[in-house]
């Protein structure tokens, strides 16, 4: 199971997200927020673990991601997310705080404050803020700018305004300073401004500033100037999410041939509940589809929620019809077209998209198999292929890579690598076919492998006859084998002078394509690992002191110059064996170093 889920790991996006782990029950046991999910879980499999670390491992059976727009939004999933789970191994990691928000009491003349409490009671909610800083500055320009009162409970009339309206931090409403329209102008104007949108905000002060400066009133005009760029600085940092008490549904499709996925993400009193992938195979547009799920899905009234966000559905008033008879009340169907609805709905309809993505990655590929059988006169249908490529940089590092397919699509837990070795820093990619298929071939009749049904050969004619001629002396002559040649895409086979070319739109031609590509990533990659060790030994041995031998123990430990420069001192002497004097060379050479790492 490590090593499946290890594998698993290295297909998640490098985009930011939560990650939920599960055990063999099912259960969520822990959820955790990364800024590239790939590198975050997959960190979980490699390298060094502490013994909590080790112990959740051994438990996660499978592990989901969600991902979210930025890291802001993942860091509030995962508060939600573990408030509603309790994950076994969370549990001592979180103190159960809820993020601040503001506050606008649902009152005749509203107030604002922070608050760590929703209250149903009609106030509107902005936030929640991970920042105190942000979520000050808000404050700092509310209370300059819209001047709201500050005494609690129902607004009581008084002769005279209190303190606060004298120092212009109240717009004095219990003295009937101001008119509740006016105050209610202001209020609407601090709801646009939370709600990211400071355009008229900044229009009024500026004009206020030119106001106060032609009147000579310079210090006036120099604290509308401030408020001015307090605005505009708190509005270019990460929009923080409105919140809504009212429960909310958004809804996207993604479709791909007969694939569909549809994504839905559950909210209530402005934290997501839930999230759910429901995967289906479509003969209809979208539009049908999209409604026959809403029949489907909300077949029982007890999961309908108040509003429904969609980014498109075909009949909203026969829909909104349907959800109102079920619930017994009116339900809305709105269309997310801008704002934070529109946020949210592209992060699940990303998540749809990504599901369809993995769905087709892991679907076989009947239909170009059964081509390419009729296209190569194969006796059999070629579910197993097997790939090879070969890449050196100017004959340093030959290595060749072996890629297996199964039916159309990555089997990656039968990829190999192979360091050339007959060369001696010459450049024959003949030789070096002849030599990797011969070690993999005499290996697979040594130990009685499986036999692949087609290999194919990141190559031409040349390379085609190289691999041929070593499959004929090793008794494997019946073993079918191919080239592709990248610049026309010609197919090249054994005892054939001519080429074979298919169509782009081949589904044949695209299998090879997918085996060659494959190949040739796989190749280049381990090649480019081997280039930065020797980078990174080049750059070790110029320390005074540390010659190849301590070098190459330095690269077994720590594998790259940033992580030893991250270990410190007393790491080092600890894991590569040096003393505390080479140690510290070690660092202010690298310290001093233009070299980027």
């Amino acid at each position: 199971m490590y090593e499946s889920l290890k594998e698993q790991v290295k297909e998640f996006p490098l985009k930011p997200g939560i990650y939920l782990m599960k055990n063999s029950s099912g259960k969520i046991i822990y959820v955790g927020k990364a800024s590239a999910l790939r590198k975050r879980v997959g960190s979980y499999f490699t390298g060094t673990r502490d013994i909590k670390t080790r112990i959740l491992v051994n438990h996660i059976e499978s592990i989901e991601y969600i991902v979210t727009s930025n890291e802001y939004e993942a860091l509030i999933l995962e508060d939600s997310l573990i408030k509603k789970w309790s994950p076994r191994y969370n549990i001592n990691l979180k103190d159960g705080k809820t993020y601040p928000v503001i506050r606008i009491t649902n009152e005749d003349y509203p107030r604002v404050f922070r608050t760590r409490y929703i209250v149903e009671d009609g106030s509107d909610y902005f936030g929640p803020f991970t920042s105190a800083g942000k979520l000050d500055a808000y404050l700092n320009i509310a209370d300059k700018l819209f001047l709201l009162r500050k005494c609690k409970g129902k607004l009581k009339k008084r002769d005279n305004p209190c303190l606060y309206y004298h120092i212009g931090r109240c717009s004095g409403p219990c003295a009937d300073k101001i008119s509740q329209k006016d105050y209610m102008k202001n209020v609407r104007k601090l709801k646009k401004l939370l709600s990211g949108d400071s355009v008229e905000i900044i229009k009024d002060l500026e004009k206020l500033m030119k106001l106060a400066s032609k009147d000579l009133n310079f210090e006036k005009a120099a604290e509308y100037r401030d408020l001015t760029k307090s605005v505009k600085t708190v509005g270019m940092q990460t929009d923080e999410f409105e919140l809504d008490v009212e429960s909310r549904d958004y809804i996207s499709c993604v479709m791909r041939e007969n694939l569909c996925t549809f994504s839905v993400f559950r909210f209530s009193e402005g934290k997501m509940d839930d999230r759910f992938l429901y995967r289906t195979e479509i003969y209809t547009g979208i539009d049908e589809a999209l409604t026959e799920f809403f029949l489907h899905y909300y077949e029982k009234s007890a999961g309908i929620p108040e509003t429904v966000y969609v980014s498109d559905i075909p009949d909203i008033g026969l829909m909104e019809e349907f959800l109102a008879e079920k619930k017994g009340k009116k339900v809305k169907i709105e269309l997310a077209l801008k704002g934070k609805h529109l946020r949210i709905l592209q992060m699940v309809h990303e998540n749809a998209a990504m599901d369809i993505d993995k769905r087709f990655k892991t679907i076989s590929n009947i239909e170009g198999l059964e081509e390419l059988q009729k296209v190569l006169g194969l006796q059999k249908l070629p579910r197993r292929i097997e790939g090879f490529d070969i890449s050196h940089l100017a004959g340093k590092h030959p290595v060749s890579s072996l890629v297996s397919f199964y039916n159309g699509v990555p089997d990656k837990k039968n990829y190999r690598k192979f360091h050339v070795k007959t060369l001696d820093g010459g450049i024959d990619d003949y030789e070096s076919i002849r030599e990797v298929v011969a070690r993999r071939y005499t290996r697979v009749i040594n130990d009685n492998l499986p036999k692949p049904d087609l290999i194919v050969i990141d190559g031409g004619k040349g390379q085609v006859k190289a691999a041929h001629d070593i499959l004929t002396a090793l008794g494997l002559e019946d073993l079918p084998v191919i080239g592709l040649a990248k610049r026309n895409e010609e197919i090249f086979l054994p005892g054939f002078s001519e080429p074979v070319v298919l169509p782009e739109t081949s589904e044949a031609l695209k299998v090879i394509q997918a085996v060659r590509d494959e190949t040739h990533r796989f190749a280049t990659g381990f090649n480019k690992k081997l280039r930065e060790k020797d980078i990174f030994l080049s750059e070790l041995e110029k320390v005074p002191g540390i010659g190849l031998k301590r070098s190459k123990n330095i690269l077994v430990e720590f594998g790259s110059l940033e992580n030893i420069l991250n270990a410190g001192e007393e790491l080092i002497v600890q894991k590569a064996g040096l003393s505390e004097e080479a140690a510290e060379k070690v660092i202010e050479y690298l310290k001093k170093s233009s070299q980027k790492i």
